[in-house]
């Protein structure tokens, strides 16, 4: 089966076919819990077998006649028609079925215009501080899903746990995290995730209204609240991700659900800050041992998935060559992944009880790298990832 992908500048390749689709259908014919997951045409063929997931920083979603961050940064009544019109394009050219969102301010506006693109499901977990009456900061995230959202909660850090690691014992994520969680066509129940960690930008910030300091004297300060600002929130980042990771865990071993981690990262998962939301080994542990219990614990990003998938058909084939991982993020003269999603191993293929396998990447950077001002004015300063699975057959 050929695997056409929306972009034309990613691969494509063949997926290879197995025989596990029919074992599931087996089961579930056996099994009248499961029947309901697989789904049927009215011609008797296998309905619902592609699925897509985005995730989309929307970069300041605030409607006029408010303001974000301060009391100068208000879209005109032409501007918000244009960033409207912007998402609204997007949604109805890729067509993703499950969307999370991030510097969401606006969450009715926002519920609104995905419900005019065939989302019947919204959810948010948080609203937005509101400063001075019209001046909004602190946005959220938010999600948008085809299929049925049958729960919602904010993930709420281990205080215990916080402590035990020495943090504040009221550590409190910088943006709540929300869980919705999904009923996807046969799989069921999957618990999706949606972050947007703590920024790179200092937690502290020097008082520049103190005029009583020498020149010499104002930059050496700010020198040290830059260094310790910054390694500061570095630590902040980096236990929002650890306490998440826990409570997916703990949330996996009560309810099994699969599990998607997608958002605003705001930093690569390459250097170590983050590196542990994709550990998947366990010292002492035999590889039978962590093939039987680790894994269903353990996420991948679904960027190495698809790699794996395009490297294994390339070696057969000789259709393709490796893909190369596009930026979602551009800042002076560098770049940076920092967008992503993350799997559970029911999308992983190489695990022998998985549904889904990833068959499409797509990382959305027109805006970024060749931006039209009258398309692109209003559009948003990261790339936005989506992925395409396919139904295991």
């Amino acid at each position: 089966m050929l695997v056409k992908l929306e972009r034309k500048s990613q691969p494509k390749f063949i997926l290879k076919k197995s025989n596990y689709l029919s074992r599931v259908i087996t089961i579930n014919q056996q099994d009248p819990k499961a029947i309901n997951k697989t789904q049927f045409t009215k011609g008797g063929a296998l309905a619902n077998t592609q699925l897509k997931i985005a995730t989309f920083n929307l970069f300041n979603y605030l409607e006029p006649p408010n303001a974000y961050y301060d009391f100068e940064r208000i879209y005109s009544a032409e501007q918000w028609k244009k960033k409207q019109r912007w998402i609204a394009e997007y949604l109805r050219e890729f067509q993703p079925d499950i969307i999370g969102f991030q510097e969401v301010f606006s969450p009715e506006s926002l519920k609104e215009l995905v419900a005019t693109q065939g989302y019947d499901y919204f959810a948010v977990v948080d609203q937005p501080e509101v400063i001075d009456d019209f001046i909004y900061r602190s946005p959220v995230v938010a999600i948008a899903s085809r299929y049925p959202i049958v729960d919602v909660a904010a993930v709420k850090p281990n205080t215990e746990l916080a402590e035990t690691l020495g943090l504040a014992n009221n550590f409190s994520f910088s943006r709540k995290v929300l869980r919705a969680t999904v009923e996807i066509p046969h799989m069921g129940n999957c618990d999706c995730y949606i972050v947007h960690f703590k920024s790179k930008r200092s937690i502290i910030e020097l008082d520049e209204s103190d005029k009583a300091r020498s020149p010499e004297k104002t930059i050496i300060e700010s020198f040290k609240a830059q260094v310790a600002g910054s390694w500061g929130a570095t630590i902040k980042r980096g236990s929002e991700a650890t306490l998440l990771m826990i409570d997916m865990i703990e949330r996996r071993e009560a309810t099994s659900n699969p599990m998607v981690l997608m958002g605003d990262f705001n930093n690569s998962l390459a250097d170590g800050v983050l590196s542990h939301l994709l550990t998947n080994t366990l010292r002492f542990v035999s590889a039978i041992d962590r093939d039987a219990y680790l894994a269903k614990y353990c996420l991948n990003d679904a960027w190495n998935l698809f790699e794996v998938a395009v490297i294994n058909e390339a070696s057969e084939t000789g259709l393709v060559e490796k893909p190369i991982r596009k930026p979602t993020h551009y800042y002076g003269a560098g770049n940076s992944v920092l967008d992503y999603i993350l799997l559970s191993c029911e999308f992983d293929a190489s695990y022998h009880d998985s549904l889904y396998q990833v068959s499409g990447y797509d990382t959305y950077d027109r805006h970024l790298i060749n931006p039209i001002f009258e398309r692109d004015g209003e559009s948003t300063d990261h790339g936005i990832v989506l992925v395409t699975f396919t139904l295991r057959s």
